[in-house]
This record gives C-alpha cells, structure tokens and sequence, in this order.
C-alpha cells in the first residue's frame, strides 16, 4: 500500500509541470483589459517613419510595420519580449484627439520623461482628429494618454524567420520573428541538435533577436513558446532551408491569431 502511494505521488510530481506550462498565460494581454494612464512623446525621423536601427533589431522592417506607426517603449519592453506588440493609444486633448486613437507596434527601446511611448511622427499625428489637430499636438511635445494592449493583425500574411546580417552559415544563426500577430509574446526559441537527440535554447541577444552559436549544418528545426491571454503554446514552424542566407526572410506556414 505504502508503495503505491509512493507510485501516485510520483505520477502527480511529473505531471505538475506539464499541466502547469500548459495552463500558464498572462492577463496583461487580454483584450477586455482597461485602459492605463500615461504619457506619450515623440522622435523625429527624414520622412516620418520609424527607423530601421531600432533595439529590437527588426531592421527595415521596424521602420515601416504598420505603415510606419511604430514606437519605442521603455516600461513595456520587457527585457525585448515585448518587441513586435501593439498597444492602442489614445490622447487626451479636448477637440484635438480623435477618440480611437492610433494603434503602434512596439519596434524600439526608449526612455523619456514618465512616457511609456515615443512615437514615431506618423504615429503621433495619427492621434489627431484632422492634419492641423497634429500639428498643435506636436506642439505639447509630450500629451497625457491612455493605452491598452490589442492584437496585432497581419492577416493574411504568415510569421515570418529574418536571418540576421551578423549570420554566418554554418558558423553562426541569428534571427528575428517577424508578423506575430494576435496578443503574444515570443518568450523562447529552441533548436533541434539531431546528433545529440536534444533541443538546445536560443539565446535571446537583444531585442527581439535569439542567436546561435554554430548550428548543425542543413536545414534547421526551430520550435518557440509564446505567452498570451489565453496560455502558453509551442509552435513548430517550417524548417529553415539548408541555404539559409543572411538578411533572408523565411516563411514559418504559421499564424497566430
């Protein structure tokens, strides 16, 4: 009798984990959130898109996602998961704010003063009701706003792998997913190792980078764990090809909705 015990409590130890990492998620990301308050600046760029040098390491890309409505966060960046998530914001300007606001992809890492965004130009004149609306918000510099966190929507497009220009084939892989839609954050990348049968972590670099140091050569498998309202998953993507190439992108076949 004392041995079978012994025997369920084992079974319920092994068990724990795996019930645990499917059931965890984070509330932070569901759509029925409030609203929290803040403050919203903006950078200045040539033709009012974001930039490509930006901290999550994204590129091109980071400068006209969203048609160029990007933003650099501070309080929401994370440690770099929280590259690539959208935030509705909304300023607080009688007569100047229109009252859905504008929606900002997070591409970039930046402190100002008590703001949780600085908005490209594109992003911070969308704010405004009319063109001469954003001008005199421009004006304030910084506005007093509220903001939540939405899904992203990329539809029809799929996730996307960019290999990055640091990569090296075979000696060294670095990448970046671009296209996460929905309310999810990318917290982990693994590898599959086929000569030692394991998956091995990627390393998250920066932003929203993961690298690594001398992957098998051929074509590589890559699973990621994302976070969101309503848990924690594993997704496979399409391997990536043999050739791998820097500043490539590959299509992973997936969609997060």
């Amino acid at each position: 009798m004392e041995l079978k015990h012994q025997l369920g409590l084992l079974c319920v130890m092994l068990l724990l984990p795996a019930l645990s990492s499917a059931t965890n998620y984070n509330t932070d990301y569901c759509p029925w959130n409030p609203y929290k308050n803040s403050r919203a600046s903006y950078y200045g760029t040539r033709d009012g898109y974001g930039t490509s040098s930006g901290a999550c390491g994204y590129g091109e890309y980071g400068r006209t996602v969203n048609d160029g409505k990007v933003a650099a966060v501070s309080g929401l960046w994370k440690a770099g998961s929280g590259c690539g998530a959208c935030y509705q914001v909304i300023c607080k300007v009688p007569k100047l704010c229109k009252a859905n606001g504008v929606t900002v992809v997070a591409t970039d890492y930046g402190e100002g003063d008590r703001t949780d965004f600085i908005m490209s130009p594109r992003a911070f004149e969308d704010l405004g009701v009319s063109p001469d609306a954003s001008k005199e918000l421009k004006n304030y510099g910084t506005l007093d706003i509220a903001y939540k966190r939405v899904p992203c929507n990329y539809f029809p497009r799929n996730i996307a792998i960019k290999v990055q220009q640091s990569s090296s084939n075979p000696g060294y892989f670095a990448m970046a997913f671009l296209n996460v839609a929905g309310s999810y954050d990318i917290t982990s990348v693994e590898l599959w190792e086929d000569s030692r049968k394991q998956w091995s972590p990627l390393r998250r670099s920066y932003g929203a980078v993961f690298d690594y140091a001398n992957p098998p050569r051929g074509q590589l498998l890559l699973r990621f764990q994302v976070i969101g309202c309503d848990g924690t998953y594993l997704k496979k993507p399409k391997p990536v090809p043999a050739d791998w190439k820097p500043n490539m992108t590959y299509d992973t076949g997936l969609q997060l909705n």
